[in-house]
């Protein structure tokens, strides 16, 4: 399939017919493939489509759960915003087909590619937002996370809760943390972080340090799945 065909079959998921086509090429186009010109890679827009998804899922939180605390809605948030729920949603929507980056990208280990899916679908979002609103990037989430909101009748805990309950629960003590390195410009850093718990290590990043955490966690976690 061309580039073209790419982008148009995921505008047909995205249910919309894109002003600025040029806004939905940039979002799809992974620093990897800009030769160094990074301003033309979805950094920015994945940027913008961060701040828009945070919005748009708190908005639609204090309207659905009208008498739940800060607390509780946090945790939906905190999960609902996740690279790991960002990533499930990218491959429903097949956003890697349409993705501009080296094949050898293609082949990175578990953590990077979910971190490359859930970017590029923030970075499509802001597209999205920058080429018709607010109300279009809204009915996206809407309708791709309904099934993420209402399939949680209590608020999740995030990873690194469910690894602190699980390592407490065993008499192993608490998880720790270490910060590896903090990497990319200040205004757009990468975190990486390693936790050990249980006689095991796994490795996570993210745009902060709670972030990284609670993806070296959640990396914890699947390793503990596969044993």
């Amino acid at each position: 399939m061309s580039e073209e065909a790419a982008h148009a079959a995921l505008a047909a998921k995205l249910g919309h017919a894109f002003a600025r086509p040029e806004l939905l090429r940039q979002a799809l186009t992974h620093s990897s493939s800009t030769q160094g010109a990074r301003l033309s890679s979805n950094e920015r827009l994945e940027f913008i489509g961060d701040r828009v998804l945070g919005l748009l899922i708190a908005e639609w939180l204090i309207e659905r759960f009208p008498t739940e605390r800060e607390g509780d809605l946090g945790k939906r948030l905190s999960f609902l915003i996740s690279a790991e729920t960002l990533a499930g949603i990218a491959e429903r929507l097949d956003i890697a087909a349409a993705l501009r980056m080296p094949e050898s990208y293609r082949q990175q280990g578990f953590r990077t590619w979910v971190n490359i899916l859930s970017d590029a679908l923030e970075a499509v979002l802001g597209a999205l937002y920058l080429d018709a609103g607010l109300d279009a990037a809204r009915g996206l989430v809407r309708r791709e996370w309904l099934g993420l909101l209402e399939g949680h009748h209590k608020p999740p805990l995030p990873a690194k809760s469910r690894l602190q309950e699980w390592t407490l629960g065993r008499g192993l003590g608490l998880p720790v943390y270490t910060l590896n390195s903090t990497e990319g410009p200040a205004h757009n850093p990468v975190f990486k972080v390693t936790v050990a718990a249980a006689g095991r290590e796994a490795e996570g990043s993210g745009a902060s340090k709670r972030a990284a955490e609670q993806a070296a966690a959640e990396a914890w976690l699947l390793g503990l799945q596969r044993t």
